[in-house]
């Protein structure tokens, strides 16, 4: 019995460990908007329309359906053919500094706003990511900046 009580600390904590050790599955809302539901399935109630390349977290798909996390943290199911693999993040404060390169010393291409929508050029480096405006400027914005990485 003292060896279960000894042990179980160290179950419990290998459970914890790796449940949050899961990578996390980030898409972005595809060409169109889409309709985002309080349940998997048309009959669910409607709770808003995302934009298109809104990205969101995959927490959970059943069948034709994900139930996904927005940036605000509510929860929503979509359907997951309206999902794309491509990347979309937005900036979460509120003056992004874009840079010329991955370096705080580095030229200020473009400052970004809140809420705008920025595409991921290329993955995260050393806290950094490059990031594409829609109007087709490229530059390097902190991880901490944006949401959906």
């Amino acid at each position: 019995m003292r060896r279960l009580i000894t042990t179980l600390p160290l179950i419990l904590l290998a459970l914890t460990a790796g449940g949050t050790a899961q990578a996390l599955e980030f898409r972005s809302v595809g060409a169109s908007p889409v309709i985002m539901y309080d349940a998997p399935g048309a009959k669910g109630a409607k709770l808003y329309v995302a934009p298109r390349g809104m990205p969101v977290e995959v927490v959970f798909t059943s069948g034709a359906w994900s139930k996904v996390r927005d940036m605000a943290g509510d929860m929503s199911w979509v359907e997951s053919k309206d999902l794309i693999t491509r990347r979309s993040l937005v900036v979460r404060v509120a003056n992004a500094k874009v840079r010329a390169a991955a370096d705080d010393a580095s030229a200020l291409v473009f400052s970004a706003d809140k809420h705008v929508l920025l595409e991921m050029a290329e993955p995260v480096s050393a806290g950094w990511v490059k990031v594409k405006h829609k109007d087709g400027q490229i530059g390097f914005v902190k991880i901490n900046e944006v949401w959906g990485l």
